[in-house]
């Protein structure tokens, strides 16, 4: 049996009804996406506009904070699923953070994630929940890989991972998103056995960022960092066919990210 291109999409949005308003997800109708993974709605499922696009997908799954307005994941997709699960033994606080997905396509048996990691900026105790979180996540999906599975994770992980991530590395030496301690995580999560696809696309090309500041003109001087990614097991990384940034993509402090997989 012959391949597909499948498409996939992660986008922090920075709350879906607010880039509703503004039309931001119009695009989505013409692009062929066969998952849309959203980050950050800041909203309950019951919020969530029907006319952000006018594309129907056959599955909504919708993980919503357990505080209203904060957080919250959102998976779009028509590959029929065979597991849907939020993700508890992960996201223990219920912060809406995870969307967890099942489905075979070929010989992969896949489990996918959208997820919106923790920021750990605000205080020292988020920056431990945010480390947690991460140790967490990883142990899970090993014992996913032990059960056969191939895996593939996207969303905003709110860690830039190397000095060519971010626009002014030594500025932020000190700052949680590039902390010694977090971007070490990266390297374990990637030694562990996983893919940074965007690199395996375009190697140490410089200035590929996914999030600038409101502040100082920042995107349109393009003072930002990449935060958002798109990773695969091992045993997918013949399968990539590309990944990219969608930079001209507005509406939000982020824009999206796309992952071109063969399965």
């Amino acid at each position: 049996m012959e391949n597909k291109t499948y498409k996939f999409v992660s986008w922090n949005v920075n709350g879906i009804r607010a880039v509703d308003k503004k039309e931001a997800l119009k695009w989505v109708d013409d692009a062929n996406i066969d998952i849309l993974g959203i980050q950050e709605t800041k909203a309950q499922a019951e919020q969530i506009p029907k006319t952000i696009f006018n594309r129907v997908y056959e599955n909504l799954l919708v993980s919503s904070s357990f505080i209203k307005g904060r957080s919250g994941t959102a998976l779009y997709t028509d590959i029929k699923t065979t597991k849907e699960d939020n993700c508890r033994v992960v996201d223990i606080l219920d912060e809406g953070r995870i969307n967890e997905v099942h489905f075979t396509i070929g010989d992969k048996d896949i489990a996918f994630f959208n997820v919106y990691f923790p920021n750990g900026q605000s205080k020292e105790e988020r920056l431990i929940y945010k480390m947690e979180f991460y140790d967490r996540f990883l142990e899970y999906c090993e014992e996913l890989k032990e059960e056969g599975k191939s895996i593939i994770v996207c969303g905003d992980v709110n860690t830039a991972h190397t000095e060519i991530d971010l626009a002014r590395p030594k500025a932020n030496a000190k700052t949680s998103g590039f902390l010694p301690m977090e971007r070490d995580w990266m390297d374990k999560f990637l030694a562990a056995g996983y893919v940074d696809t965007l690199r395996h696309i375009k190697g140490d090309e410089k200035e590929l960022y996914s999030w600038w500041s409101y502040r100082a003109n920042a995107r349109a001087n393009n003072v930002g960092w990449r935060i958002d990614y798109f990773y695969v097991s091992d045993d997918l990384k013949d399968n990539i066919k590309d990944a990219y940034i969608l930079n001209e993509v507005m509406g939000s402090d982020h824009c999206p990210i796309v992952l071109e997989i063969n399965l």
